[in-house]
């Protein structure tokens, strides 16, 4: 019999430094031409037992990031209170956020709706990334009453948390009053936020936050990635 191709041969190198722990899961593999050096092969050959490698699950090629090893989903509760960064911190994780704009413009129809305003009020639109070590975790969309909460842009700014800033325009506390959860494939926008390959399957959830009079505060859209997120939703 022939002996089996190199890239299977390489795979199989590459899946025992995964089961050794050499590399964890979260953890970036070495470039493409330190790993063609390492086994002395083009680098043709190292993509096709990359590829067989990512096949299996066992890591993830993200777009000008490189190749990582896989991890295990982080599990996100659905609670009445759940708060991103607080999760990510009870899990261990530490959270992060990049802000991708933030602007005073006229609500569209689904906006207005779901904060109970007329047509065209003004609302603050919040839009980022929300990350732990780099990685990115959901694009999220949150919308707010500019007339209740005139100084929340300039809040959102500054400390980036939607907790903090409203607590600072006076509103202590509020809780979730309904969230859809649906399951949509990334398009071009969302997987280059996401670091996603176009396609891939994320988690999208549309949610409704209140005060303690049941008047809407929030409006928010957040897109999960499938592969690093498990909602679970628990009941009180």
């Amino acid at each position: 019999m022939s002996d089996p191709p190199v890239w299977i041969s390489i795979r199989a190198a590459l899946q025992a430094d995964l089961a050794a722990g050499r590399y964890r899961p979260g953890d970036r593999l070495p470039s493409e031409a330190a790993l063609a050096a390492r086994f002395g092969v083009n680098r043709h050959t190292l993509r096709r037992a990359i590829a067989a490698l990512a096949e299996a699950g066992l890591v993830q090629a993200r777009r000008g990031a490189g190749v990582f090893v896989t991890a295990r989903p982080m599990e996100y509760p659905l609670r009445r209170r759940t708060r991103f960064h607080q999760s990510l911190i009870a899990a261990g994780q530490a959270p992060d956020r990049r802000v991708l704009s933030l602007e005073t413009r006229a609500a569209d129809g689904d906006e207005a709706a779901a904060l109970d305003l007329t047509a065209g009020a003004l609302v603050h639109v919040f839009e980022g990334v929300n990350l732990t070590g780099g990685l990115p975790l959901a694009h999220f969309c949150s919308v707010f009453c500019a007339t209740r909460f005139p100084a929340l842009a300039a809040l959102l700014a500054e400390t980036r948390s939607i907790t903090e800033s409203l607590r600072r325009a006076g509103l202590a506390d509020y809780t979730r009053r309904s969230t859809r959860l649906s399951a949509e494939r990334a398009d071009p926008l969302r997987a280059g936020h996401l670091l996603l390959p176009v396609g891939a399957p994320v988690l999208r959830t549309v949610a409704i936050n209140v005060d303690a009079a049941g008047r809407p505060v929030e409006y928010g859209q957040s897109w999960f990635a499938g592969d690093r997120i498990q909602l679970v939703v628990e009941a009180e």
